[in-house]
């Protein structure tokens, strides 16, 4: 763990490198991970984003995971997702300054799919203003993104390297609305059936969709 430069202050990074070395030689793909609603106890150690997490690391990608602003050691207030999308796209800056891998898998879950989708429009559409021009976005994945309680209705990604899994029985966000979502955009998606938000007893079924949808 590590605390870097941010706009709220500090943020709290979690980075992994492959072979413990950021330019390793092998390695050309850096996953980030954006976490739940801090409001309801939501932060880097969710266990769906450290099901990501082991995903990215046992498939040879650099990770970086990280608390959003006044989460954890990270300072500052929630805000309600507009700073958040300042805070990712702060980690995506300090990413760049400690590795030469420029492909990119962002990953969110719930809170953070929506984040993680903001950020997303932000490198393909905006790069350069946050000087991130070299990073190629090769996969977006939205796990139960929360498409309801945040406006997701401009919301443009790529269909073919966006997918999105969600379960039939999330209690949290409407399946119908993440599946409308979905078909907006044109994206593939995968249907936990029987699983609430957060997924519990099926994480090794998410891990094998991870899988499925990013080399399948």
């Amino acid at each position: 763990m590590q605390l870097i430069p941010a706009p709220a202050g500090v943020l709290e990074v979690d980075a992994l490198w492959q072979n413990d070395n950021p330019n390793d030689p092998n390695t050309d793909i850096v996953a980030m991970l954006c976490h739940p609603n801090p409001l309801f106890d939501g932060t880097m150690n969710n266990k769906v984003v450290t099901t990501m997490y082991r995903f990215a690391r046992d498939n040879g990608m650099h990770v970086v995971r990280f608390n959003f602003r006044g989460v954890g050691q990270s300072t500052g207030e929630h805000d309600y997702a507009e700073g958040e999308v300042v805070d990712a796209m702060t980690v995506l800056q300090w990413i760049a300054e400690q590795t030469n891998a420029r492909k990119l898998w962002l990953g969110g879950f719930s809170f953070g799919g929506y984040v993680t989708a903001r950020v997303a429009e932000q490198v393909l559409e905006a790069a350069h203003i946050w000087g991130l021009g070299d990073f190629e976005v090769t996969k977006i994945a939205l796990i139960a993104p929360s498409v309801e309680k945040n406006d997701s209705t401009d919301i443009s990604l790529p269909a073919d390297r966006t997918f999105e899994v969600y379960g039939n029985a999330d209690e949290v966000i409407e399946p119908d609305n993440m599946q409308a979502f979905a078909d907006r955009l044109g994206i593939e998606v995968s249907v936990v059936d029987g699983a609430g938000h957060f997924f519990h007893g099926r994480l090794s079924e998410l891990k094998g969709l991870l899988d499925k949808h990013s080399f399948g």
